[in-house]
């Protein structure tokens, strides 16, 4: 994603992360192929900032990668509060525990490790807050299994719903058609009420009613 004059001001006129988080942005640029998966600067603080109007006791997310997005969300957390965080790639686990040990957050985050279809069934919580950044071609089928889980009036965030503006798309890609549902199912679910930001990649934020 090219970042434009717009994007930089953003990002320039956007609270300093720290210096935890500064390295783990570094660290995923040195060590991964995809490391535009990563939530990023101006992103991370928004979830930061949302998580501690939220002030969350339990917060689930759906794709931990490297652990940035992780560790804005557990920020706002509630004082004892908890992160469940579900990964698939085992090998991201060197990262992952290394970003959690240094900021000292390896009590109150659970990693799950694995195929999250699988193991948010065995995820006997409620949740006020849940954040989706995963494969899209699951998205509906996470959103499906979490919607259950989350409190009334709780929140439930996904990444990506703008799919590099491809929604737009009269022919649309596979990929774009899975996010274009994505959307689709939740406008019409009377479940939830919703607003797309256009942040980034563009961010879903539902609250349950």
């Amino acid at each position: 994603m090219v970042e434009s004059a717009l994007d930089k001001y953003i990002a320039e006129h956007t609270s300093y992360p720290g210096d935890v988080l500064q390295g783990i942005d570094r660290n995923t640029h040195l060590k991964t192929l995809a490391p535009q998966m990563m939530s990023g600067h101006v992103q991370g603080r928004l979830l930061s900032m949302l998580s501690y109007m939220i002030r969350p006791d339990r917060i689930l997310e759906v794709g931990t990668f490297t652990a940035y997005a992780t560790l804005c969300l557990s920020e706002g957390l509630a004082k004892g509060g908890v992160i469940d965080t579900i990964e698939v790639n085992k090998e991201l686990k060197v990262l992952i525990t290394e970003a959690l040990t240094k900021a000292n957050k390896l009590e109150n985050i659970y990693v799950h490790y694995g195929d999250a279809l699988e193991i948010i069934p065995t995820l006997d919580y409620t949740y006020d807050m849940v954040f989706i950044d995963a494969a899209k071609s699951d998205y509906l089928n996470y959103y499906e299994l979490v919607v259950p889980k989350l409190r009334r009036g709780g929140f439930l965030l996904a990444d990506n719903v703008l799919w590099s503006g491809k929604v737009l798309d009269e022919d649309k890609d596979e990929d774009t058609l899975f996010i274009h549902e994505f959307n689709e199912r939740i406008q019409a679910d009377p479940r939830v009420e919703n607003v797309i930001m256009p942040v980034r990649d563009g961010i879903m934020l539902c609250r349950k009613k």
